[in-house]
């Protein structure tokens, strides 16, 4: 009752003046972060457009002083370490996230589950690195592509399973109740209608665990390493990759060239995420017409 009368007490104008107030922190606050967006995009293209040629993005990186250098082999490390981890975190994730949503909401151990979610997502990723180094490199005496799609994986796991438990809970239960009604069991209806409406939800978790792991460098200084070399033999030899490669040449080479390419390298990796992230709000678009 006292909230209700407090809400009668407030005068219209009162109302418009806090509605007024409320548009304009958002319309700051969106400002601001296109601002930010607009500046990192800015500063690395001023810096990194004129590394980007033909031979930088097709051949392998060379040390210093070698002619042709180019960023081919952390390329393709980025890319096989990126699609291990999504090919061991991507199904269980989901399965995860689906019981949660489905199947364990009153559970104690989903609750559970979700508070050692959380609490995995806010681990620093180079303690995860490190797990993944006592865990797969020291046994195997070495380092690999493979050691770091594992502690890749580890990140994506829960991003995506979080994701998909919320998206699956925005569907409305009416979708249920009719597939239930129409006699089909609690399973086929959860897999074949409840997750088919949140496909776009599920999808755009998947995309920023992987936006979220492309760039991540501590846990593969752990276990990936670098190499001036294809990734050939994935599971047994170091493996480049972009981030440690952006690492390696800005920050721990003396010589302005390799500057240059560690800019160019982390131009190429921010314009591949914005267009995955462009393609996929188009491809929605179309779709929902």
């Amino acid at each position: 009752m006292n909230n209700c009368s407090t809400l009668k007490r407030r005068s219209p104008i009162f109302r418009k003046f806090s509605n007024i107030v409320m548009n304009c922190f958002c319309l700051l606050s969106i400002t601001l972060a296109l601002f930010a967006m607009y500046s990192i995009l800015v500063t690395v293209w001023q810096h990194g457009s004129d590394a980007l040629t033909w031979e930088f993005l097709t051949e392998p990186s060379k040390p210093y002083g070698e002619e042709n250098a180019g960023i081919a082999n952390a390329l393709l490390g980025t890319l096989y370490m990126s699609l291990g981890a999504a090919l061991m975190a991507v199904i269980p994730a989901m399965a995860a996230g689906i019981w949660l949503a489905e199947f364990g909401k009153n559970n104690k151990i989903a609750t559970i589950l979700r508070f050692c979610g959380n609490v995995l997502m806010g681990i620093p990723s180079i303690i995860i690195g490190l797990f993944v180094y006592v865990l797969i490199v020291i046994p195997a005496g070495h380092f690999s592509g493979w050691a770091g799609a594992i502690a890749l994986s580890i990140i994506m796991f829960p991003v995506i399973m979080r994701t998909t438990e919320d998206s699956i809970n925005m569907v409305p239960d009416t979708l249920r109740e009719s597939a239930l009604a129409l006699g089909m069991t609690r399973m086929r209806a959860t897999l074949s209608i409840v997750s088919r409406s949140a496909k776009n939800g599920l999808i755009t978790g998947v995309l920023l665990s992987l936006a979220r792991v492309s760039g991540e460098t501590a846990p593969l200084l752990f276990t990936a390493l670098f190499a001036d070399v294809y990734p050939n033999h994935f599971f047994e030899q170091p493996t480049a990759s972009i981030p440690v490669l952006i690492n390696e040449y800005t920050n721990n080479s003396p010589f302005e060239a390799m500057h240059n390419m560690g800019w160019g390298a982390a131009l190429v990796i921010a314009l591949v995420i914005l267009a995955i992230n462009i393609l996929t709000r188009i491809i929605f678009h179309e779709n929902k017409h």
